[in-house]
């Protein structure tokens, strides 16, 4: 199958022709119309530098708020109000925070500064939020994703103590309940957001979960 490769059109192919591991297109930009019509489109930039690779697959690992899952240890931790909790108090440090966090049997990292600065200008129009968990006014933890309709699209996470990241997850994740949110996509599987009750669906339903739940589609 032929991969099809972006020019300055906004516009990407319909996501059942991507390849079976799920990269649909390369090139294009990061600017915010791509991005957002990307997101809308169940379709998320995944790359380590260089040209951008776009990729939608099947199935698609995702989180329904109902189904979230707290392990007994995570309760004790709420219980004795372990970190602080905040919401888009700084989303440059939590994105930077995610770049430059150590990852075991990772090369690098996919957030580039040209990624950085894609979705710090996201935050800055409305679509990018971040959540943060502190200690002593010091930054522990937090992740950050895209937030559109009644989607919330999880883009990376990281700890700087202990369990902060699982913290800053399930408390947003609550938050993200309160608000409305119906659907998080945790785009690939990882057995950490397994644990926390993301599951597999086949990606027509998540495209149909889409044109549902974000106006316009």
């Amino acid at each position: 199958m032929a991969l099809f490769a972006l020019q300055h059109e906004l516009i990407f192919p319909p996501v059942h022709l991507a390849e079976p591991d799920g990269l649909l297109a390369i090139g294009g930009d990061l600017g915010t119309e791509r991005l957002v019509l990307a997101y809308r489109n169940g379709i998320f930039p995944w790359y380590e530098g260089g040209t951008p690779l776009w990729w939608c697959p099947d199935p698609r690992f995702v989180l329904f708020p109902d189904k979230l899952k707290v392990s007994k240890s995570m309760k004790q931790l709420f219980r004795k109000d372990a970190f602080r909790f905040t919401i888009n108090q700084n989303f440059k440090a939590v994105i930077h925070g995610c770049k430059t966090s150590f990852r075991k049997n990772q090369r690098g990292t996919w957030i580039t500064d040209e990624v950085e600065k894609a979705y710090s200008l996201l935050h800055e129009k409305g679509y990018a939020h971040s959540a943060e968990v502190w200690v002593n006014d010091e930054l522990a933890g937090g992740l950050y994703g895209v937030k559109m309709g009644k989607v919330f699209f999880g883009e990376s996470m990281f700890s700087a103590e202990s369990n902060a990241s699982k913290f800053a997850f399930i408390k947003y994740v609550q938050h993200l309940k309160e608000e409305g949110i119906e659907l998080i996509d945790c785009q690939i599987y990882s057995a950490h957001l397994e644990s926390l009750g993301a599951e597999m669906i086949p990606r027509e339903s998540f495209i149909k979960n889409l044109r549902q739940l974000i106006p316009g589609k």
